[in-house]
């Protein structure tokens, strides 16, 4: 070996390493970015206004909707979500369109994800009723056995706007 060259090695190996760590770090970076991906709650606040104003023209498009009968049972409004005051508000707006309503409440389960309207034997056409009322962005599912809460009206759990 020529002594000449052994030193030119030394930078090489370490340009090498260092270019090692770097690929390494942004390798992490890329695997943490894509993992947490859906985490971010400054978009999750715009999605969330942007449904707030999706939601006021369709609510104001849903007024022409049919009329509610009297015998429609009594719902019942829980907030499943984390908007405050959502329960209210959605409240008002079915009174606003001729449904009887109980006091808003609020629910906690993790169970349901979408805004909901539970049924019982002989509810169905009066939940497809409020699930248009809704402005139609809301499932239409039979009662769970285990939902014992609003048990003689229709129970409307809102997860979002």
């Amino acid at each position: 070996m020529n002594p000449d060259r052994e030193p030119s090695r030394l930078p090489l190996r370490a340009g090498a390493m260092l270019l090692l760590a770097v690929a390494i770090v942004f390798i992490g970076l890329g695997w943490h970015s894509a993992a947490t991906s859906g985490d971010d709650p400054e978009q999750d606040l715009k999605a969330a206004q942007s449904q707030v104003s999706t939601t006021s023209t369709a609510t104001s498009a849903a007024s022409s909707s049919p009329s509610v009968s009297a015998d429609t049972p009594e719902l019942c409004v829980f907030n499943a979500g984390s908007v405050s005051g959502l329960a209210g508000d959605v409240t008002d707006a079915l009174k606003a369109k001729g449904f009887q309503t109980a006091e808003p409440g609020n629910l906690t389960t993790s169970s349901v994800t979408e805004n909901t309207v539970f049924y019982d034997d002989g509810q169905k056409s009066a939940a497809d009723k409020v699930a248009e009322a809704l402005g139609g962005d809301a499932s239409v599912d039979p009662r769970p056995s285990s939902f014992t809460q609003c048990s003689d009206g229709i129970p409307v759990i809102v997860v979002t706007q």
